[in-house]
Formats: structure tokens, C-alpha cells, sequence
């Protein structure tokens, strides 16, 4: 990847969104052509990632977008994915100028690292050295890496999702995703990749074991005491399948299996988990709308919802799944559906900018009225990232 040149660095540009350029004209043809009916050619789809992150930039500045966040994060890694196609310099700025909101230039970066889900954007970190090779970025990614050596873990090694009483002994499919990408980025990054991706695929390994049941699908958390308020007295279990922590736990096991060996001796073991999950994101997908419910497995309730964020997530991860051959190829079509119910949620408002709808705040573990009561919020970062980061791996899937 190229690196920053320096002028792209010396400012952010928050500029709305601005057209491109429109294909030069086709010259009139000296002779006139015969008089046929033909179909008109369809128009290009629009860029719509290109879309969703001007939008944001236009709402948002660097400084106003929010605080050292998992869902900032994710939604600037997906920023940085539309980076990457599109070589837009602003992208890239708006991402550094984030960051360095929170890294000196000594490295130096005031977190402690006492949650899973504090560490997602650290992701950023090691973008930022690959794309500017700046040591900074470096040194404050190492202080992640490091807090996982004394991170407190389960009797069979999983990471609490976080280090406080409330949290102790307890394992939540969404922290799978909060960790395991940026261990195995930051292990090829660094050549720390004998610890990462051994590591990586153990917390997927683990995670899995515990929260997965017959149907395929994934229980929000497990707590390995089973004192917590929501756990089941007997296997320690959350009651329900919350849609976005399965989502987390999709995209996360994508990630890993892109990341490590054909060798790792746990692959086989989380190809089998990524199967079984698909078949069962398969059984439950919405046909009306393609989409995925608040609440997985019951959307034959009428107070359920289709939720966009984990929509987006399991899009994502069915259609790269079946594009590296992880997944069998029919879970293609499972995705272009799922693809086409998300874009049915996006609009582009009076003002010019897109709207994303329908998706779920942030939320704890509970009940089946907790999750269905969450708040169905428009243009949330956790909805936007997932978008972004579906959007790219399915762009020219649009068709009908």
C-alpha cells in the first residue's frame, strides 16, 4: 500500500460530498445510426460506501466524531477499506487526525486496555504504521499487545470481555471481534505472528465451544461462573441469540481464517464452527426482506425486528466465506440477498447525505423484551461500519 505523502497529512479536508468526474461524451457518430428500439443501459450503481463515508465526514469532524470507541473504530476501519479502493488522500487524513487525537508523539496513549472492547481500535494503530510508518503507532499498538499478557481468562484460556467485577468469568461473542483482527494485523505488521495467530484462533476456538448450541447459532455470552443475573444456573449461557454479537463473532472467524496458515492446527476446528453457523443464519434469514431479526431465531414474533448492523455483518461474512471456499458456494446467494435487504435501508435524505436505518444501539446482555425494546437508531456507527465493510466486499452484487 502506498504510503501518505506528507501534504495529504498537513490538513483534513471536510469537504461534502462531491461528484466524480462524468465519463467524457461519445462522439456523434458521422453516420446517423439506423432507427432500432434497444433497452436503455442501466445505470452504474451508485458508489454508495463513497457516499456513507462523505456523508459522515460532513456530519462529523475528527474532533467531534467521538471518544477512543469500538464503534468509532469499526466504522473507521471501514472508511479505511473505502480508502484503500479509492485512493481518496481525505479518507486516509480524517483517519489519522482521529487518532492522533489520543497518540503523542512519544507513542504514548492514555488507555488501560481493561476491556475487549477498548482494544478494537487499535486496528487503527497498525493501519496508521503500515500506511505512514511512524514508530508512534507502533509503540502504542505494542501497549494492547502487552495488556494481553496479563489479561485475566477463563479456567480454558478465553479473554474476560472485561477486567472489572461486573464482567469477571464472562465471555461475550462480541469480544471475539473487539480483539482477534488486530492480534493477527498487528502479528503480520510486527512479525509477532507465531504468538497472534495462535492466539487469535484459540479465543475463536473457545468462544465457539462455549457459545454454540445445536441450532448453529451462538448465545450473546457465557459466564464461566454462572453468578451472573442472565446466565443459565446449569450451562452458564445468555438466553437468547442477539443478532449483532453473532455478527461480531461472523465477521471475527472471516478475519482469522484470512489471517492465518493452511497449517494452523485449529482451522479445521473453525471451519467446522463457521459451517454450523452459516447453516443456521441460513435457516433463519428473513425471506421477506433477506435480513437477519433483532433476535435471531424468533422472528415469527411481532414485536421482533430486521436489525441492519448484524444484516450487514453476516452478509459480509457468507459472501466472503464462500468466495474462499470455507463455505460451501451457495451461501453466495444467501448473502446477495441479505445484501440486497440492507440496501433497502439506506436512503439518501433531503439534504444530500445517506441515511442508514434500523439499527440497534449499543447494547448489554438481557432478555428477549430487552433486545427487542433497544432503541432503532439511524446512522450509528456500529450500523455504519458494518455497511462499509459488507459494501466492499459485495459492491457489484447489486443487480436484481
Amino acid at each position: 500500500m502506498k504510503r501518505l505523502r506528507a501534504a495529504a497529512l498537513t490538513a483534513v479536508a471536510l469537504t461534502t460530498v462531491t461528484l466524480a468526474a462524468l465519463p467524457a461524451a461519445v462522439p456523434t457518430p458521422a453516420v446517423a445510426a439506423p432507427a432500432v428500439s434497444a433497452a436503455p443501459r442501466p445505470a452504474a450503481a451508485p458508489d454508495w460506501s463513497a457516499a456513507v463515508v462523505d456523508s459522515t465526514m460532513a456530519r462529523y469532524t475528527p474532533a467531534t466524531i467521538g471518544g477512543w470507541s469500538y464503534p468509532v473504530g469499526l466504522y473507521l476501519y471501514g472508511q479505511y477499506l473505502t480508502y484503500r479502493r479509492t485512493h481518496d488522500p481525505r479518507y486516509l487524513t480524517y483517519i489519522k487526525s482521529y487518532v492522533d487525537r489520543f497518540v503523542k508523539s512519544d507513542g504514548s496513549i492514555d488507555q488501560s486496555f481493561n476491556s475487549l472492547d477498548s482494544m478494537q481500535a487499535g486496528r487503527l494503530l497498525v493501519i496508521l504504521h503500515h500506511e505512514t510508518g511512524q514508530d508512534r503507532y507502533r509503540k502504542a499498538a505494542k501497549k494492547i499487545r502487552d495488556r494481553l499478557d496479563t489479561y485475566p481468562r477463563t479456567g480454558d484460556g478465553g479473554f474476560w470481555h472485561a477486567d472489572n467485577s461486573s464482567r469477571a468469568h464472562q465471555l461475550w461473542a462480541d469480544g471475539v471481534y473487539m480483539v482477534n483482527p488486530f492480534l493477527v494485523e498487528y502479528g503480520k505488521e510486527f512479525g509477532d505472528s507465531a504468538y497472534t495467530d495462535d492466539e487469535a484462533a484459540k479465543q475463536l476456538a473457545v468462544y465457539g465451544g462455549h457459545l454454540q448450541v445445536a441450532n448453529g447459532l451462538l448465545k450473546h455470552a457465557y459466564d464461566e461462573s454462572k453468578t451472573a443475573s442472565w446466565a443459565d444456573p446449569a450451562t452458564g449461557l445468555a438466553p437468547e441469540h442477539w443478532c449483532r454479537a453473532v455478527g461480531w463473532y461472523a465477521m471475527a472467524i472471516v478475519n482469522v481464517l484470512d489471517a492465518v496458515p493452511a497449517n494452523q492446527p485449529r482451522r479445521p476446528q473453525l471451519l467446522a464452527i463457521f459451517r454450523k453457523l452459516a447453516a443456521g443464519l441460513e435457516k433463519y434469514q428473513d425471506p421477506a426482506t433477506g435480513r437477519w431479526f433483532q433476535v435471531i431465531d424468533k422472528g415469527g414474533r411481532s414485536d421482533n425486528w430486521t436489525e441492519t448492523s448484524c444484516s450487514s455483518m453476516f452478509t459480509y461474512a457468507l459472501s466472503r466465506g464462500a468466495q474462499q471456499h470455507y463455505l460451501d458456494a451457495h451461501y453466495a446467494e444467501v448473502a446477495r440477498r441479505g445484501y440486497q435487504g440492507v440496501l433497502a435501508k439506506l436512503s439518501v435524505g433531503a439534504d444530500g447525505r445517506t441515511e442508514l436505518a434500523d439499527v440497534s444501539v449499543g447494547t448489554n446482555v438481557g432478555d428477549y423484551a430487552y433486545y427487542v425494546d433497544r432503541t432503532r437508531a439511524t446512522n450509528d456507527f456500529h450500523g455504519l461500519g458494518a455497511f462499509l465493510i459488507m459494501n466492499e466486499q459485495l459492491r457489484g452484487d447489486s443487480a436484481s
